[in-house]
């Protein structure tokens, strides 16, 4: 077992190195990155209630409807004239959408077509169309060329997991951990100097085994110091975060991160379980409250932070739009992406929806995909995290073409590869 890999077991979490800095010398833009895994279904978080296709595709506990105790949540600023509505479930996501700061983008995706999970998650945390074997994840060349490296925190970069994810592939800057209040040596104290005498080198190893053992020791002294932020059930209820939820606790602990301001400006968070091929129903309609009532806790959670943070929800694809025999849909195409934050032009649907009828699918079965994924995350790198350097980060991206759902300028773009 690797140094890191042991540390990081002993700690609760997986480290990958670090950079170091001033605390909170780069606490500027924070972009969270939410990813629903498991193909989350956009046409029952945000649905046309009124298009005849989607009505006759459907049975109405799968689809959002417009009449009835459990009708959805209308939508201002909607597509083509339609009657888009929120699933009922999600009164938080409205009350955000309402207030002008969250935006949906409908139609998006990955544009290759595939419907496997693995390969669309590949590509898509590689940040390519078809290439699922770079060998870095797309977060990881955005940090290699990013202009704050340089002078990053120790914590730039985090994802609030026990596994890195791809999109972090090659980092040697990310830090992946579950709780902050678990991020500790667990056993004789005398175990980090036991630990430091094993790696004394200049090789690779040895940096990231030390830089390993500097984190955890400024979490301690930190939390120790301050015990109110580790996140426990008080703190848990008194934000509102919902009751016994693995992603509002991820939220929870990531929001305490933020407040601590050591230099955040990456972090990614998974909300799994979304695979809903068999009695979709209650699954789906527990996973969209967990959904909203997380995201709402934790946007009241950082208020004072709104102006500096971008938070982006997504899925490797859609679902079918025609339901199965199990009372579920199948692996589809095109979906939905919520994008939230202070500086996002909210209060608005965005896109080219594609419609439903038969000929306007992709494959004459699936919502098609009319938004590069790329080109929702590439506003945000260029606009809220200054880097335009998106033939790198992005290969193969042919053009930048914004929808403009984010305040701030554009900078010169660079499509080379590198």
């Amino acid at each position: 077992m690797g140094c890191s890999t042991a540390i990081a077991a002993m700690a609760g979490s997986r480290i990958t190195g670090f950079s170091f800095a001033q605390d909170g010398s780069q606490n500027k833009d924070i972009f969270i990155y939410v990813f629903l895994r498991g193909g989350c279904d956009g046409l029952n978080l945000v649905g046309p209630t009124n298009d005849r296709f989607y009505i006759a595709e459907r049975p109405l506990e799968l689809r959002v409807s417009d009449f009835g105790d459990n009708a959805g949540l209308s939508l201002k600023n909607s597509l083509d004239g339609l009657d888009f509505r929120l699933h009922p479930k999600a009164p938080e996501l409205k009350e955000l959408y309402d207030s002008n700061t969250l935006a949906i983008i409908h139609g998006a995706g990955l544009t290759n077509g595939t419907r496997s999970h693995f390969d669309a998650q590949d590509f898509i945390e590689r940040g390519s169309l078809n290439n699922k074997n770079l060998s870095e994840g797309w977060f990881t060349r955005f940090l290699k060329s990013s202009a704050h490296t340089s002078n990053s925190s120790r914590f730039q970069s985090m994802a609030i997991s026990s596994v890195t994810p791809s999109s972090f592939l090659g980092s040697n800057d990310t830090v992946a951990l579950t709780s902050i209040g678990d991020y500790k040596l667990r056993g004789d104290g005398r175990l980090p100097d036991l630990l430091r005498s094993f790696y004394k080198g200049n090789q690779l190893i040895d940096e990231v085994a030390n830089n390993t053992l500097d984190s955890i020791q400024y979490l301690g002294k930190r939390l120790a110091t301050n015990p109110s932020e580790v996140v426990d059930a008080a703190h848990l209820k008194n934000a509102g975060y919902p009751e016994n939820n693995p992603f509002g606790r991820s939220l929870a602990n990531l929001a305490q991160v933020i407040k601590m301001d050591i230099g955040l400006q990456i972090a990614t968070v998974d909300y799994g379980g979304w695979d809903t091929h068999e009695h979709q129903t209650n699954v789906f309609n527990n996973l969209i409250e967990g959904l909203s009532k997380s995201l709402g806790a934790f946007y009241n959670d950082i208020a004072n932070y709104h102006s500096n943070v971008t938070i982006l929800v997504m899925s490797e694809f859609g679902r079918r739009l025609k339901a199965n025999k199990s009372g579920g849909t199948d692996h589809g195409h095109g979906n939905v992406m919520l994008a939230l934050g202070g500086n996002v032009n909210g209060g608005k649907m965005y896109g080219k929806w594609p419609g439903l009828s038969n000929d306007q699918l992709d494959n004459n079965v699936d919502l098609a995909v009319t938004t590069d994924y790329r080109t929702v995350l590439s506003e945000i790198v260029v606009r809220r995290l200054r880097n335009p350097k998106l033939g790198y980060i992005f290969p193969n991206l042919k053009e930048y073409k914004p929808l403009n759902f984010l305040q701030g300028d554009d900078l010169p773009i660079d499509l080379a590869a590198r």
